[in-house]
């Protein structure tokens, strides 16, 4: 999956809408919505939409959109 696609079901699991959009280089957790309810979501789409386990030590190791996809690409 392009990173572009990945963006556009991440956005979907976002309550906040997001005028300057987000980009491969946003750090997710500086998004306004961001919060652990919000990991436990994004962790739950990925297992789901890719069958990829991700820990919380996992995520916590990243920072941006882009890594996020990294990660799950190189785990499929």
């Amino acid at each position: 999956m392009e990173i572009q696609e990945f963006i556009k079901l991440l956005e979907t699991e976002f309550e906040e809408e997001y005028p300057d959009g987000v980009t491969p280089e946003t750090k997710f957790r500086e998004l306004e919505d961001w919060s652990s309810m919000q990991a436990l979501i994004v962790t739950a789409l990925i297992e789901v939409e890719f069958e990829v386990t991700m820990t919380a030590t996992d995520l916590s190791k990243l920072e941006t959109i882009r890594d996020l996809h990294e990660m799950v690409m190189s785990r499929i």
